[in-house]
């Protein structure tokens, strides 16, 4: 009997332990899909994009240093990504009461200068969550079916554009684009805390 609890207290600290380091998605997994409004007013999701091959989901704010120094790449990609199939999507998860600047006016007053063309408000701070976004910016690379090939940083320098050597973003999507598997598929993201409401 002694070796059924014992047995069962080691099953028992196993899947806690499991569920401790599960934070949200990791790679391979499905990411759920979501509806969220946009700085246009319409209500955004991804099943909406019926001829994409693929997504990037980027949490990101206006507030956060980090998420300012990527305003400039993001459009980039954006402008690159979207003809390719990858539609850029831009997620604000902060608790506007703790950042009035990243309220929903001032979303879109920056979507227009930045160029946005997609930047939704997770106004209840659920999306974030069930992904496991930590930072400001923070990177999730989908294929069609939304599975997670890729989570982490956009490119291995945040401080400086010019001073990249690594693109993890774009070498990820050619991965995925010749059917092989990012390498590396997972890299820490740099940014700010995400401001979750008490």
């Amino acid at each position: 009997m002694k070796k059924v609890f014992g047995l069962i207290a080691v099953v028992a600290l196993l899947v806690s332990a499991t569920l401790l380091t599960k934070n949200g998605l990791q790679v391979g997994d499905t990411a759920p899909d979501f509806r969220l409004k946009n700085v246009d007013g319409k209500m955004i999701s991804l099943a909406d994009f019926e001829e994409a091959k693929g997504f990037v989901i980027n949490f990101t704010c206006n507030t956060c240093p980090f998420a300012v120094m990527y305003e400039e790449r993001v459009a980039k990609l954006q402008d690159q990504l979207e003809a390719k199939g990858y539609p850029v999507i831009n997620i604000m998860p902060n608790d506007i009461s703790m950042k009035p600047g990243d309220s929903f006016e001032n979303m879109q007053k920056r979507a227009k200068e930045v160029g946005y063309k997609y930047y939704l408000i997770d106004a209840e701070q659920e999306v974030f969550k069930k992904y496991g976004a930590e930072k400001t910016p923070h990177i999730y690379l989908l294929d069609k079916e939304l599975m997670v090939k890729y989570i982490g940083a956009i490119d291995d320098n945040a401080q400086d554009a010019d001073g990249v050597t690594q693109n993890y973003v774009m070498d990820a999507i050619a991965a995925v684009e010749a059917g092989k598997n990012p390498d590396p598929n997972f890299t820490k993201a740099i940014g700010c805390s995400i401001k979750v409401k008490q």
